[in-house]
């Protein structure tokens, strides 16, 4: 019965979207966009009087806002960009609202149903249409097709996608793999001026599907904050966290950091852990993350207390929800893993790698740009527990290769994932768009069939 409605669900999905398309294509036809009659959208202030340029940042939730878009909002705001946001109102708009961040909320999407879809339309293509922003950079994706949609209806001169990893992947069936290649070429193509991925691979599967033009592509990468991520600038150390969380000193603590739902391969972890505490006894896992706003899938939490409801499991867990001390829990970790289903280019491994960690991934994109097996840690198979379980042993009895793995994810990400040069990228694209005075990259649609 589960198999029947994800199908039935997917060929909504489908209607729903050509549905979408099609209005969109009939109003842009009503007010002359497609024809080639786009109206004037505003005179550039900053042009004659230098007025502040303005960007709308847009996610679906807070929690993208807050965990992923603050350095970017920040570095903006220190250019002198004017910077709205816009997500749903949650638990952290308020918290970001009172240090002096402009939201402007929408209804949260993280699904496809066609009156819902329609209605965050109107509410973004009107906030665009009363603020007159110079940029519209959207954030995960089905509210970045709504957006990007809304923005060429209400004329924005510059229209920017970053790809926190493309939703399609090697494991869906061809059908939806297309559904969802083609989605993104027909958004990419008559929607969007520039598309930014974090991921290498999205890089070329975005070239070589034609998703827009290689000058209008750029693979920005995914960084942090190097120097907050460095066990020299821990603000709590690693023993004190240990007896916080009831581990003694000198036991051996795997780590995990994501959201608690099934494509994450947190069960996956949970299962190989059963394996390991059966042959070493002084080993601890510490989970770090919880389901969000929007998370469809409730079950896995089920599933993972079912798990700690064995007594020799519970004993040596330790779930810590959602934290702010991400550096200093990471600290007390010895290694770390993230056995995800699917990925862009994860943070969480990054911020592990640059806290001197051995690292256990899924050989899948993102997660592979990051580790280089058997360098910094390996790649393991998806949803394969005993693969998982076989390099976390081989970890915990191999001290030189533990070492080894440790020097060289602090080298990486060093070399390759410092926050500065990936805000750097993004800032020379937003600042040539704002500066020069030509009508940069706005799309002339003539009607081309779809």
């Amino acid at each position: 019965m589960k198999i029947i409605k994800r199908e039935f669900d997917f060929i909504s999905s489908i209607l729903g979207i050509k549905v979408l398309l099609l209005i969109t294509i009939k109003i842009f036809k009503n007010k002359g966009v497609v024809e080639g009659k786009q109206e004037e959208y505003y005179s550039h202030q900053y042009e004659s009087g230098g007025a502040m340029k303005k960007i709308l940042q847009i996610a679906s939730v807070d929690f993208t806002v807050k965990k992923l878009l603050l350095p970017l909002v920040n570095r903006l705001l220190e250019e002198g960009y004017h910077v709205d946001i816009s997500c749903a109102e949650g638990e952290y708009t308020k918290e970001l609202e009172k240090k002096g961040y402009n939201f402007r909320y929408i209804n949260a999407v993280r699904k496809i149903n066609v009156k819902s879809n329609i209605k965050t339309m109107l509410q973004l293509y009107r906030i665009m249409k009363e603020n007159k922003y110079d940029i519209v950079h959207t954030h995960t994706p089905v509210v970045s097709v709504l957006a990007r949609v809304a923005a060429k209806l209400a004329g924005v001169k510059c229209v920017i996608y970053t790809a926190h990893g493309f939703y399609f992947h090697d494991d869906m069936s061809k059908l939806k793999y297309k559904f969802y290649v083609t989605i993104e070429k027909v958004i990419g193509k008559y929607f969007t001026d520039y598309i930014f991925t974090q991921s290498y691979e999205d890089y070329l599967t975005a070239l070589s599907k034609k998703f827009t033009t290689k000058d209008r592509l750029v693979c920005i990468s995914n960084g942090i904050d190097i120097e907050r991520f460095s066990e020299n600038n821990v603000k709590v150390n690693r023993n004190e966290i240990r007896q916080a969380l009831d581990i003694p000193a000198n036991s051996k603590v795997i780590g995990f950091t994501g959201r608690l739902v099934k494509e994450k391969g947190i069960i996956d972890l949970l299962e190989a852990f059963k394996l390991i505490i059966t042959e070493f006894n002084d080993v601890f896992l510490v989970i770090i993350g919880d389901t969000i706003a929007g998370d469809r899938d409730l079950e896995t939490k089920n599933k993972i207390k079912m798990l700690l409801e064995d007594s020799l499991i519970r004993e040596k867990v330790r779930c810590l929800g959602l934290r702010e001390d991400i550096p200093e829990i990471l600290n007390s970790v010895d290694i770390f893993s993230l056995p995800s289903y699917r990925e862009g280019m994860p943070r969480s491994i990054i911020e592990a790698m640059a806290m001197g960690k051995p690292i256990i991934a899924t050989d899948i994109r993102g997660c592979r740009e990051e580790v280089t097996d058997n360098y910094n840690g390996f790649l393991v198979g998806v949803n394969n527990p005993s693969e998982i379980y076989e390099s976390i042993k081989v970890l915990l009895t191999d001290n030189n290769l533990f070492q080894k793995f440790s020097m060289n994810s602090i080298k990486r990400a060093h070399e390759l994932y410092d926050e500065r040069k990936v805000l750097d990228k993004q800032l020379e694209i937003m600042n040539m768009v704002t500066t020069e005075k030509i009508n940069v990259v706005v799309s002339n649609y003539k009607g081309e069939s779809l």
